[in-house]
């Protein structure tokens, strides 16, 4: 690992509860942190910076310089916006301008990536995995709520010299040599996680205990999935870590359901579908939870 690598230049593309999260580490290690937003949000970190509460990583304010659109080469532009608002905010990073810069989705979902290597040098799109419940509360004002805030990278030549920097943000950082098993080992925990709690209104640990045949069901049914995708995830270590997992935490789709927002139904419930599809795997209860969501609406552009 290299431990003694000088500071890297960031873009962070979507300054929001992940974005605002990881850019505000970084800058407060001494990298430097462009953010890629609107015009009123990069206005707002440009006139008060960018605030952090957490008790895990502690609170911090950091100045912050922010643009409509990257026009600077950098070392990595670390994506953290939705799914539901990717292709707009790619608009934000021309290829151009990105150059040979790393590009890092910390995005739900699986398809994503390949997404990005048909718009973006393939071999410079790294695919990482965020583990974290974190919330921009306003412009520039982000909290983080949970104990933990894991971060995974796939295995690359530019890999350990990113993982030493977020290691030395404060995050815990692990390098997996399998990218796709590094995707869906997210999903399959996010997705009994996501579903269900967006479905039921209600946090983990009440779904634990009251709809813990779907939550279980929804893992089961996307490990199913993984495999259809030559991954194999260990059901029982999921089920344990969603057992484990703080019981007042809810998910972003639950959030973003509430609130009347689009949902990343597509990316987390459609992946499964499409995946256990295309082997004639059975999904009847992601199925029913995702088209229960549906009607709910709104949902992915």
């Amino acid at each position: 690992m290299d431990t003694t690598a000088a500071p890297w230049s960031f873009a962070v593309l979507g300054p929001g509860g992940v974005g605002g999260l990881l850019g505000g580490l970084l800058a407060r290690a001494g990298h430097t942190v462009t953010y890629l937003a609107g015009e009123a949000t990069a206005a707002a970190l440009n006139r008060d910076g960018l605030h952090v509460r957490s008790a895990a990583l502690g609170d911090f304010s950091v100045p912050a310089r922010a643009t409509t659109r990257l026009a600077e080469p950098v070392d990595a532009c670390l994506v953290a916006v939705k799914a539901t608002q990717l292709d707009e905010a790619l608009r934000r990073v021309p290829a151009d301008a990105l150059g040979d810069a790393l590009l890092v989705p910390f995005l739900n979902g699986v398809e994503h990536v390949d997404h990005l290597r048909r718009r973006y040098p393939a071999a410079r799109v790294l695919a990482a995995a965020i583990r974290v419940e974190s919330t921009r509360v306003a412009p520039g004002r982000v909290e983080h709520t949970s104990p933990f805030a894991a971060v995974e990278l796939a295995a690359s030549p530019a890999t350990e010299t990113l993982a030493a920097h977020l290691r030395g943000a404060g995050l815990e950082v692990t390098v997996r040599d399998d990218e796709r098993a590094l995707l869906w080992a997210k999903l399959t925990f996010l997705a009994p996680f996501a579903l269900v709690t967006a479905e039921a209104g209600e946090p983990l640990g009440v779904v634990r205990g009251e709809r813990r045949a779907d939550l279980l069901g929804v893992l089961a049914e996307a490990v199913a999935a993984a495999r259809v995708e030559g991954v194999t995830v260990d059901e029982r270590a999921v089920a344990t870590q969603l057992d484990a997992a703080p019981g007042a935490m809810r998910s972003s789709l639950q959030r973003d359901a509430q609130a009347g927002r689009p949902m990343e139904l597509d990316a987390i419930g459609g992946a499964i579908l499409r995946a256990a599809a295309r082997a004639g795997v059975p999904t009847p209860i992601t199925g029913r939870l995702v088209n229960a969501l549906r009607a709910h609406g709104p949902l992915d552009p």
